[in-house]
């Protein structure tokens, strides 16, 4: 073949030539599509959809410029102008950006948004992971209050369950304010001092520009190390270990299990207070489905209003790579209510008059073109029609069809001019 697609991507098709490749079925992103917007319309977010690219600075200034997405994973060009631009990598500061250039704070106090779309980030592919990849996030700006935290958790854990997800950990932790973090830090570069030269490249680059990022290790040794690193909940002020105590309270009241860790930081460098994940074995290494947290600086670092913020993103595909995992079953694949087998021109025209009329009630009908009504059915089966109408030379002349309910394989003839209404009482009309 001439073309492929480029790696770390692929295609979303009506059906899978392959059993392992079903998680990439349309309407299984559908499904899940539809489960979000209504999870996302209950709880008072509207959605909101920003370009995919953007200018380059956006993402350095605002994600970290020592954070793995801006130092190894955009993707970034310079456009006919010579501006630099990046493919986005994440959701958050594009909608903080929009915000802002939209003004539209001046809308209300407490703004709630949701996105679901592609982002893109250059990465070794493997399980969970690729270059083009989907995300549903929100985004609520104007509350400060740990209510907002524990709704921003719950909402990403009701998602999960709605899904049928299983043996999910949800894992909490507090970054406190500057002030924490600057006591913090001291206290953790203490302790890695003694260790520098056996760090590995990535962290000896933290150590001295963004020390807190070090926690984000995938590295298994410096993961061990850190076990016994000292814990940022020992150096939190009094607001903000108020502010962490309601959220785990709450957690509490409402039942949701989850594990204070101390460790969690996330991998960009705009959270604090409330950072959280969602976890689930099935992926491997690649477990986290779902996280966020609280990034209160965010907005002003761009030049829009100081208000407070929290959100999280969920990526599509390792959702529904998790479902495929724990064989949790999706809704059947839409199928039409009638597919019609003409014999000829003649009644080609005919049936294509009555596909009209029935699409016009919103009555899902395909046409079939085939010269032998066997292989028609055959066709018909394989798309899952509820029932078949076949109109030959003898139904033209007879003005009938035979109409074939595909699962009991019973047939009845009727008037070609009554099958309209035949077919809009089965469907409820």
């Amino acid at each position: 073949m001439k073309y492929s697609l480029p790696k770390g991507t692929f295609d979303i098709l009506p059906n899978a030539a392959k059993a392992q490749d079903q998680w990439k079925e349309s309407h299984r992103w559908h499904y899940l599509e539809s489960v979000m917007r209504d999870l996302a319309h209950t709880y008072g977010y509207q959605e909101i959809r920003t370009p995919i690219f953007e200018k380059t600075e956006l993402f350095s200034r605002s994600v970290g410029e020592t954070s793995d997405i801006v130092s190894k994973e955009m993707y970034t060009f310079q456009d006919k102008a010579d501006r630099s631009m990046s493919l986005r990598p994440e959701g958050t500061v594009s909608v903080m950006r929009a915000f802002t250039q939209n003004s539209l704070q001046q809308l209300g106090s407490n703004h709630k948004f949701f996105y679901i779309g592609p982002f893109f980030r250059y990465d070794r592919p493997q399980a969970g992971r690729f270059r083009q990849f989907h995300q549903f996030g929100i985004e609520c700006i104007g509350n400060g209050e740990p209510d907002q935290d524990f709704e921003a958790v719950a909402l990403l854990y009701a998602l999960f369950r709605r899904l049928g997800l299983k043996n999910l950990n949800v894992l909490v932790n507090s970054l406190g304010d500057q002030q924490c973090r600057e006591k913090y830090q001291k206290a953790l570069l203490e302790f890695l001092k003694p260790h520098f030269g056996t760090l590995s490249q990535d962290s000896q680059t933290r150590f001295t520009k963004n020390p807190l990022r070090i926690l984000d290790s995938k590295d298994e040794k410096e993961r061990a190390l850190l076990k016994n690193a000292p814990s940022i909940l020992h150096f939190l002020s009094d607001e903000s270990q108020k502010q962490f105590d309601s959220l785990c309270e709450q957690l509490t009241s409402h039942a949701i299990p989850f594990q204070i860790t101390p460790q969690l930081v996330r991998g960009l460098d705009y959270y604090n207070h409330t950072v959280f994940e969602i976890t689930s074995d099935t992926l491997g290494a690649q477990n986290t489905i779902g996280g966020g947290g609280r990034y209160d600086g965010l907005l002003p670092a761009i030049g829009g209003p100081d208000l407070p913020c929290i959100g999280f993103s969920t990526g599509v595909e390792r959702i529904l790579q998790t479902m495929e995992g724990q064989n949790i079953p999706f809704p059947e694949k839409p199928s039409p209510l009638v597919s019609f087998i003409p014999l000829g021109d003649a009644a080609k025209k005919v049936a294509q008059t009555l596909l009209y009329k029935l699409r016009h009630h919103h009555i899902s009908s395909v046409l079939i073109e085939t010269k032998k009504i066997q292989k028609g059915l055959q066709r018909a089966k394989q798309i899952n029609a509820s029932y078949s109408v076949i109109i030959g030379e003898e139904e033209l002349k007879e003005n009938r069809g035979q109409i074939k309910t595909m699962k009991t394989w019973e047939t009845e003839e009727l008037s070609l001019h009554t099958i309209v209404e035949y077919f809009k009482e089965k469907n409820g009309l």
